[in-house]
């Protein structure tokens, strides 16, 4: 035994193959640690013009909402107990989330399949054109814009806007078949929403540090459990 150590410590071949093998399980550390951060609730790598499936270029695609008559539809969708200031932000968040949308893109492989999976193509263009039928919806019907009506008059609106909408249970936000009901479902799967529920601070799809992890959620200030 101590024969082939030392005949391996004296062949340069047998040091360059442990030098590679070293260098690769760096690399492959360095890897994994970046992929752990990129996960949801870490710390998520900045936005790029690449896809994940094969880097190939991403087509342009428009950006944004009217945010006024999102705000206010906000204002119906999203809890009135959130205040004025987190609905905003749920809103903001929504928008952030539909312009960052890789549309098609390769899924992740997930447990119990093999076959390659993609995911549905931009909901934003009908999103976008059910905004203004809202708008459209309530000129007609209150001879104002969306956004200068009252709470009751907007909620008419978008209950005859939803009124041929099926379902009873909020779908997957790319499944919604309305903006307003992506708008709600966008929102109820946020660890905002989820500590809500819960009446403590769980962070539900987030990162904790490895010392907190024992530690009892601390309770939501006003909110009981």
């Amino acid at each position: 035994m101590n024969g082939e150590t030392s005949k391996s410590t004296n062949d340069p071949n047998a040091a360059k193959a442990s030098a590679t093998r070293r260098a690769f399980l760096k690399v492959a550390g360095t890897v994994a640690a970046g992929a752990a951060a990129a996960t949801v609730g870490c710390a998520p790598s900045p936005s790029s013009e690449r896809a994940a499936d094969g880097g190939t270029p991403r087509e342009p695609r428009d950006a944004g909402f009217d945010r006024r008559v999102l705000d206010a539809l906000g204002e119906v969708m999203l809890p009135e107990s959130l205040g004025a200031a987190a609905r905003a932000a749920a809103v903001s968040a929504f928008v952030a989330w539909v312009d960052g949308y890789n549309p098609v893109a390769e899924e992740m492989h997930g447990y119990g399949y093999a076959d390659i999976r993609y995911l549905p193509p931009d909901p934003a263009p009908g999103w976008r054109a059910q905004l203004e039928g809202l708008e459209l919806l309530a000129r007609k019907m209150h001879q104002k814009s969306f956004p200068a009506l009252d709470g009751d008059g907007r909620k008419d609106v978008v209950t005859a806007a939803l009124a041929s909408v099926p379902g009873e249970r909020l779908p997957d936000p790319l499944g919604a078949p309305h903006v307003a009901v992506a708008l709600a479902a966008h929102w109820a799967a946020s660890p905002a929403a989820w500590d809500l529920a819960l009446g403590a601070q769980v962070g539900a799809g987030t990162c904790r540090k490895l010392h907190d992890v024992v530690s009892r959620p601390l309770p939501i200030v006003g909110v009981t459990a």
